[in-house]
C-alpha cells in the first residue's frame, strides 16, 4: 500500500469524525468512535512529522506510538457486542468474520508498541506510518464504511 494511499485513509478518518460524532445515539458506537478518533489523532500527529507540517519532535512521535497500542487493544472489547446506530460506519462483517476484525485490530497493537521509541529521526516515521497504515487501512478497507 502506498504512503499516499495510507495519507488518504487518514485523512478521510480526521476530516469526518467530529461530524459523525455529534448524531450518535447510541452510546456504545459513540464509545468506539472515540476510541477510534484516539488512534487517529495519535497517527495524524505522526503524518504531520512525516510531511513537515509540523515540527518534528523524537519524544512526541514515540509518545503518540505508544498510545497507540493501548488504544488499539480497546478495539476488540469495544466491538464485541454488536450495537447499532445510523452515524456508525461499522459493517456488519465485522461481527460476520469477528476472529479477522479481532487478529487485524491486535497486529496495529502489537505494531505501534514494536515501534515505540524507535523513532529518532524524521527519517523514521516512513516505515512505521507504512507499517501502522497499513493495519488501519487493510481493517477499514474490509469493515468500514466509506
Amino acid at each position: 500500500m502506498t504512503s499516499f494511499r495510507i495519507g488518504l485513509v487518514i485523512a478521510a478518518i480526521t476530516a469526518t469524525a467530529a461530524q459523525a460524532h455529534e448524531n450518535v445515539q447510541n452510546p456504545a458506537v459513540l464509545a468506539r468512535m472515540n476510541g477510534m478518533s484516539a488512534l487517529s489523532d495519535n497517527v495524524e500527529v505522526l503524518v504531520n512529522m512525516a510531511r513537515g507540517n509540523s515540527a518534528f519532535d523524537a519524544v512526541r512521535a514515540n509518545q503518540a506510538l505508544a498510545e497507540i497500542a493501548p488504544e488499539a487493544d480497546r478495539i476488540v472489547p469495544l466491538f464485541e457486542t454488536e450495537h447499532t446506530d445510523p452515524a456508525s460506519e461499522a459493517l456488519p462483517e465485522i461481527w460476520a468474520d469477528f476472529d479477522d476484525f479481532a487478529t487485524r485490530a491486535r497486529r496495529l497493537s502489537d505494531r505501534a508498541e514494536a515501534a515505540a521509541g524507535s523513532i529518532e529521526a524524521r527519517d523514521d516515521l516512513g516505515p512505521v506510518l507504512q507499517s501502522v497504515g497499513q493495519s488501519c487501512a487493510g481493517c477499514h478497507d474490509l469493515y468500514r464504511e466509506d
